[in-house]
């Protein structure tokens, strides 16, 4: 299973991607973090993050995007540029038919190192373990989008059971419903309608 995990952001919006093994394995496939400068105006720094996505999707084609969800903060036009770029994100990945998945911070950190509320450097530090580099990855927006992409095959399940034959009965009824709602979605794909 390949997986593109998205820390979004608009000055620094992390992206990595991993494959993942039945065994469990994770490899490193790509990282790095899309910036835009402050200095920009909002749509025009959205461009920027929506391009660069766009190349990232269409070079590694994954088979599911994982992106951290949005949560509450205090700061609020920081809560409002991460919606913004996650928009972009997902509908960049909806365009190519690819499965998109929110996490929260909490999930990941869970999944990644056994505590929710583990620190960004007890997250950096097992996901340069789990991926075998010599060095973590930098900044820590690249380090999050890897763990997200990590979590999500984890977590899913999906990487350790694509038979049937390997899943649980709550994972064969989810997938037989994934399946049944993607069915029912693409037969009733509207138009648009201008008046």
């Amino acid at each position: 299973m390949r997986v593109l995990g998205v820390d979004p952001g608009l000055t620094r919006c992390g992206i990595g991607v991993v494959d993942v093994a039945a065994n469990r394995t994770a490899t490193l496939v790509g990282v790095g973090v899309i910036g835009s400068s402050h200095e920009l105006s909002l749509d025009a720094r959205l461009l920027v993050i929506a391009e660069a996505t766009d190349q990232w999707l269409d070079a590694f084609k994954p088979d599911v995007l994982a992106i951290e969800r949005v949560f509450a903060q205090t700061n609020l036009s920081t809560v409002m540029g991460v919606a913004q770029v996650s928009g972009v994100v997902m509908v960049a990945a909806a365009r190519r038919g690819i499965p998109v998945t929110m996490h929260t911070p909490s999930e990941v950190k869970a999944a990644v190192t056994g505590n929710g509320r583990a620190d960004k450097a007890n997250v950096t530090a097992m996901v340069t373990r789990l991926l075998r580099l010599d060095e973590p990855p930098r900044p820590a927006d690249a380090a999050d989008a890897l763990a997200l992409a990590i979590a999500h095959a984890w977590r899913s399940g999906s990487a350790f059971s694509q038979g049937n034959e390997s899943s649980t009965a709550a994972q064969q009824l989810w997938r037989a419903a994934e399946s049944k709602a993607k069915t029912k979605k693409n037969k009733e794909k509207p138009g648009t309608t201008w008046h």
